[in-house]
This record gives C-alpha cells, sequence and structure tokens, in this order.
C-alpha cells in the first residue's frame, strides 16, 4: 500500500537499516505468532518464508514500478504484529515522497504491488492446498473465509471434501491465504490504497464519486452481513444465542470504513481539515466497539448488545454530522494526477487488476 504524494522531489537516497530491521523483526514476529498457534517449528518457518516472500514481492512491485517512472519512493516498511494479529505483521508501506505524475505512471505503481504479490500468492496456495489434510468441522474453530479464487484453486488442487469436513491448510497454504487476504484489502478502489490507484488511473476524477459509495458499502456490509447471520439462526430455530459472534463475524466492515477514514485523514490534508471527527474520536470509538464486541461474544444479553448498538448509533450520527458520511466529504478521495487517460493496453491492465479484486473478495473473511 502506498500512501499519500507530497510535493514532487528529486529522487532520494535515504538509509535503509531502519527497514532491514522492520523486516527481521516482522520475520520474527510471523514465525512467533505461528509457533504460538502450531508449536511446530518447521511449519513456522515455511508459514513464515512464503508469507515474507508474498510480501517482499507486492512491496518491491511497487518499489520498481515508482523508481522506472522516477517516482520518489522508500523501501518498504514491514509491520511486526505478534500474537495480536493471527499473521503476526500488518503487511508493509511504501512512504511516496513526489507527486506521481501520470495516469499509466499511477496505474503502474498501484498495480505492480497486487500483480506482483498474487504471481506468488495463487501458485503457494495451489501447492499448500495439495498437501493440506482434510479434517471434520469443529464447533468452536476458526474458520477462514473462501473467496471465488481460493474455492477454484480448491478445486482444482485440493483434496476431495466430504460432507461434514473442510481443508485445514497447511503453513505455505495459510501464507497464500494470507497474501489474498492483504491483497483483497488493498484492492478496494478508493483512497489511497492500490485499488484506489488503479480505478483513478482508469476513471479520473469521476472515481471519486464511486469511491464514497465503495466506502459506504462496507457500512452497509457489516448490517447485511450480521442480518443474514442473524436470519439464519432464526429460520433453523436456534435463536439469538450466536448473536454475538456474528457481530464479531461482521465486524471487519466495520473497522474497514472506520480505518479507511483515519487513512483519509493522513492522506487528503485538505479534506482533513474539514473533518471534525479526528482520528482520536474514531480509534478509540472503533477500537471501543471491537473489544466490547469480542468479551460480549458469547453473551446473548440484550441489555448488552442493545447499549453496543448505542454506541454504534452515536457514531453513526457523529460520522453523519461532521465525518465521513457527510455528503461534501472527501476523506476517501484520491489525489489529482495528469489528465492524460490511459491507452487501451494499460486500461486493460487497470480491468483486469479491479476484476482480481472482485475474485480476492470474501464476505466474511474469518469466522469465530
Amino acid at each position: 500500500m502506498a500512501p499519500a504524494e507530497p510535493a514532487r522531489a528529486p529522487v532520494s537516497r535515504t538509509g535503509w537499516h531502519i527497514n532491514v530491521w522492520l523486516f527481521l523483526a516482522t520475520v520474527a514476529s510471523a514465525f512467533v505468532t505461528q509457533l504460538n498457534l502450531e508449536p511446530s517449528a518447521v511449519h513456522a518457518a515455511q508459514y513464515t518464508a512464503a508469507l515474507m516472500a508474498i510480501l517482499l514481492a507486492h512491496e518491491f512491485g511497487h518499489f520498481i514500478a515508482a523508481r522506472l517512472h522516477r517516482v520518489d519512493a522508500s523501501l518498504p516498511y514491514f509491520i511486526p504484529l505478534p500474537f495480536v494479529s493471527l499473521f503476526g505483521t500488518m503487511g508493509a508501506v511504501i512512504r511516496m515522497r513526489s507527486v506521481i505524475p501520470t495516469r499509466r505512471a499511477l496505474l503502474d505503481i498501484g498495480a505492480s504491488g497486487p500483480l506482483a504479490g498474487m504471481a506468488l500468492a495463487i501458485p503457494l496456495y495451489a501447492w499448500g492446498v495439495a498437501h493440506s489434510q482434510v479434517v471434520p468441522v469443529e464447533a468452536d474453530g476458526v474458520q477462514l473465509g473462501s473467496s471465488l479464487l481460493s474455492r477454484l484453486l480448491e478445486i482444482g488442487f485440493g483434496p476431495p471434501v466430504p460432507n461434514g469436513y473442510y481443508i485445514n491448510l497447511s503453513p505455505v497454504a495459510f501464507a497464500g491465504w494470507v497474501g489474498m487476504f492483504v491483497t483483497m484489502v488493498n484492492l478496494l478502489p478508493l483512497s489511497q490504497l492500490d485499488g484506489g490507484h488503479v480505478a483513478y488511473a482508469l476513471f479520473g476524477p469521476r472515481h471519486n464519486a464511486i469511491a464514497q459509495w465503495v466506502h459506504r458499502s462496507m457500512l452497509a456490509f457489516f448490517f447485511v452481513s450480521l442480518g443474514g447471520f442473524t436470519a439464519r439462526d432464526l429460520r433453523a430455530g436456534v435463536g439469538p444465542w450466536h448473536f454475538g459472534y456474528h457481530v464479531n463475524n461482521s465486524l471487519i466492515w466495520l473497522v474497514l470504513f472506520e480505518g479507511l477514514a483515519i487513512l483519509g485523514t493522513f492522506s487528503a490534508p485538505g479534506a482533513a481539515a474539514t473533518d471534525r471527527l479526528g482520528v482520536r474520536t474514531r480509534a478509540f470509538a472503533v477500537l471501543g466497539l471491537a473489544l466490547l464486541a469480542f468479551a460480549f461474544r458469547d453473551r446473548p444479553s440484550g441489555v448488552l448488545w442493545g447499549a453496543w448498538f448505542v454506541g454504534l448509533g452515536v457514531l453513526m450520527a457523529m460520522e453523519i454530522g461532521w465525518g465521513a458520511l457527510r455528503s461534501t466529504s472527501a476523506l476517501v478521495d484520491h489525489p489529482a494526477t495528469g489528465p492524460a487517460p490511459l491507452r487501451p493496453g494499460r486500461a486493460a491492465v487497470a480491468v483486469v487488476t479491479l476484476v482480481l479484486f472482485a475474485l480476492l473478495f470474501m464476505p466474511t473473511p474469518i469466522m469465530l
């Protein structure tokens, strides 16, 4: 993911030591996190090697494309996150220190990372699935979501799966799944995400109106997902006993909605100046709601969940009045770049990249 670009400057040469240390820390973080999930040093090493290869390909895809277009870009800053994250990392970012001058350069820089990362993630997932085991479904286990692409790879390379069983992903397959999930998030077509770069390169300023709808659709998807899970339980006669788990399973869309609004306050200074809600309020509110949802997941109490939704309602009211849900909000807009449209070949690359997002889309990435 490549954040906002300030004023154009000549390509600079800066120290790389912090990048190396963060990379090594992320390797260690991914290894110990996987080792904590499965006490096998060999499996932890397989997962770490596969995941870091995918992330390196993704970030250096951006870096090389930026250098080819004479855009000043930093080396990738990897983000270790042991134990808190199921993956041991939050990925990496590259800082763009100069303006991306043309829509062609914007496309090349935005699309190169996801395409390079997926060039490794797809074969690694296929190989990993072929070396995975089929096990009975666990009533209280964590289940990973599926996309159209992952399902096709499982059908083509995985073992047959009887009813009541699922594929327990090998460490390499899990790394491939993480790579596909991270790419899906990065390809959301808005703001300074890779998908935002690609979509703006394809559509130009018209994309900003699309980005507003994409951003708000995440909030809608939270409620649709929660409603779908709840309706399924009611039809099955289960009642509200799993309501807390359904909130947690749908919560990623609320977190992404608020997280991208926070990203906008950093990457769109002009929009941030008119946003009265601010980073601290959003971060405190969404973190508090997420922690309370996790704490309440086993408690189907109408009072507790009623209070939780009152808190959510207050946050949404603030977004409507002061923040991302205002009609004039520009938090997920993309900075302007050169007006020249893409040529047909480059436009085809943009379309393919956005289709890749559709193939990677997971309605429920992780189910508790």
